[in-house]
């Protein structure tokens, strides 16, 4: 083998001399010199097909320009060109076209937050409810591990136990870190606790185990949905348009509005649901200084983004399901097939909250068929597209409005070309979502909440009508009291409603579910304007940036306010009020005999 030392001394010898001559020209001296900016060519990052035309192009006239000054003139570099060996001048392409491609990498390169000095030491932390009594707790790392384990205990001075996780590392193409979670078991309820990461420089935090089904404790959640990352890479670019125009500078910093109010008031709830629309990491173009380094941007704005939250996410359960800005590298219609390795068909999504969100909880009912449908909706759930949890007087289920049903706007030929999925088996989503409502015995979690990404209620159009189609009927047939969405990027609130008709007794005892759109968060493509506001619409607010609570009060009693980001003021604050006298409902007044649903029971 040829040394490098060796090959660097050989590769000088056959590069170029000078001709004596007046314009002193160069003339090779190997028709297959080696190019000038090899070195760097390793260097040189692969551009997004669409960029390469317009550095092609750039390119030639940059060739153009440096051919011309070194042989002195057009007339006689075209006369030393005709000289020339056809490799020798493809060479001398190449190595141009190199060196211009690594002088635009160098202006137009992402930038990745910074690693910290022990690559051990974890990054990104976040925790989920994964069953009664136990808490996930995932983090990632600058390299991979050989084994991921979490102290744990009931005081931050004496963490007495050791839990390790099961199987390797886990990445993909195009991250730069690895991924790890672990699952601490056998907690009491309702209790607060005490954990460390072991490796690298890591602090203790703590979390609170989740209230068992059936808790009557009052508590609250913060909906959060079309979040998105701040910084360098996030909202605040020197291009801002449109109604983003009207929200106030947020300094580059890590002060994210909606963050920094989840951080602020991180006593006041207890967990997070954030069904789609995470760290808008394929909003990577709008920056400009990104858009010759779309892969690396991508991925630069999914670090930023779990940095950003993870001091609430590694102390309050944060539970998700994806939105349409997970699916690929690019929203734009039909490019999800140009993406690179990594950034396609929810890939991030999927190796980040896989292992860490729950299936669906065995039933604490004494119903024999409520256990039967819960264990049905066990085997049925994939997290972290669908699945269902219970906290204290909650029934919370989370759902993929993205892929895996009819018409599914993200689905294969979908309407937003994103062509990803399927993530189930035909129809599995839905039979999961007709077993885990059956499940419900509102004897023990009297409150029934469905979220997902994409409405169907909006005063922004028509909604997501495939949504519509697949959904709607089972909320109103199993009495779901609340739908909570986002995707349109404002909040709104809308009286319960069914088929497009307001329930007449309003926020008093309906048979319908409410709507809550918690969309207008915060993220690189700002507030929207409302189109036409409906009449069953009750709160319409786009100013600024705000989120949703809902205070679970008592078994008969829930208030949703929405809080404004920057303040904290409340900005609309309802109450809806539900007997739930039965103890399992199924309401079939205004839905066809042929369209109701009916189960069958798996007998074990």
């Amino acid at each position: 083998m040829v040394s490098r030392a060796v090959r660097i001394k050989n590769m000088t010898k056959r590069r170029q001399t000078w001709a004596p001559d007046a314009k002193s020209r160069p003339v090779f001296n190997n028709a297959h010199s080696v190019p000038l900016c090899l070195p760097l060519t390793k260097y040189a990052p692969a551009l997004h097909n669409r960029q390469m035309l317009k550095v092609t192009v750039v390119a030639g006239i940059f060739i153009y320009m440096c051919c011309s000054l070194a042989w002195g003139s057009p007339s006689r570099m075209s006369q030393d060109i005709v000289r020339l060996a056809d490799p020798a001048m493809l060479t001398l392409v190449q190595n141009l076209l190199a060196c211009m491609a690594f002088a635009i990498s160098a202006f137009a390169a992402a930038t990745y937050p910074p690693k910290p000095a022990d690559l051990a030491t974890p990054v990104q932390q976040r925790i989920a409810i994964d069953s009664l009594n136990s808490m996930a707790v995932s983090w990632n790392t600058y390299e991979p591990l050989e084994q991921a384990c979490v102290q744990w205990g009931a005081t931050a001075t004496e963490l007495s136990n050791t839990v390790c996780g099961e199987g390797n590392s886990v990445t993909y193409p195009s991250s730069r870190t690895w991924f790890h979670s672990v699952v601490v078991r056998d907690l009491a309820p309702g209790t607060k606790y005490y954990y460390k990461i072991l490796g690298g420089q890591s602090d203790v935090e703590h979390f609170l185990s989740p209230r068992a089904a059936g808790d009557r404790t009052p508590f609250s959640m913060n909906a959060i949905i079309d979040l998105g990352a701040y910084g360098q890479d996030g909202y605040t670019i020197s291009r801002n348009q449109g109604r983003r125009d009207n929200i106030p500078d947020i300094p580059m910093s890590m002060n994210h509005t909606t963050i920094g109010r989840l951080a602020t008031t991180i006593d006041d709830y207890e967990l997070i649901l954030h069904p789609g629309d995470l760290g808008y990491a394929d909003t990577w173009a709008k920056n400009p200084a990104n858009r010759d380094d779309g892969e690396n941007a991508f991925a630069s704005i999914l670090e930023r983004f779990y940095l950003q939250l993870a001091p609430i996410s590694q102390r309050k359960p944060y539970m998700v399901s994806p939105g349409n800005h997970e699916a690929a590298c690019k929203l734009d219609h039909h490019y999800s097939q140009f993406c690179p390795e990594g950034q396609k068909n929810f890939t991030d999504f999927r190796v980040r909250f896989g292992n860490n969100m729950p299936t669906a909880f065995a039933s604490k009912s004494d119903d024999a068929k409520a256990k039967i449908n819960a264990n049905k909706a066990q085997k049925l759930a994939n997290p972290p597209f669908w699945f269902s949890f219970e906290y204290g007087m909650a029934h919370i289920v989370m759902i993929d409005t993205e892929t895996d049903f009819d018409n599914a706007p993200d689905g294969i030929g979908g309407s937003d070309g994103l062509d990803s999925g399927p993530f189930g088996a035909p129809n599995q989503q839905l039979e999961f979502l007709k077993a885990d409502l059956a499940s419900v015995d509102r004897s023990v979690t009297p409150w029934l909440i469905v979220a997902g990404h994409r409405p169907w209620y909006v005063a922004n159009g028509p909604g997501c009508v495939s949504c519509k189609a697949a959904f709607e009927k089972l909320f109103y047939e199993y009495g779901v009291d609340a739908g909570v969405f986002g995707h349109v990027h404002n909040s709104q609130r809308y009286v319960p409603v069914y088929d497009g008709v307001a329930d007449p007794a309003g926020l008093n005892d309906p048979k319908a579910p409410m709507y809550i759109i918690s969309g207008g968060t915060g993220n690189i493509e700002g507030l929207e304007e409302f189109k036409e506001i409906p009449p069953y619409n009750a709160f319409a607010y786009n100013d600024d940036f705000s989120y949703a609570t809902l205070r679970f009060e008592d078994a008969q009693n829930m208030r949703v306010d929405f809080i404004l980001s920057a303040t904290g003021e409340i900005l609309d604050t309802s109450v809806l009020h539900k007997s739930h006298s039965e103890q399992f409902v199924r309401q079939y007044e205004n839905v066809p005999v042929e369209d109701r649903v009916e189960l069958k029971f798996d007998r074990e």
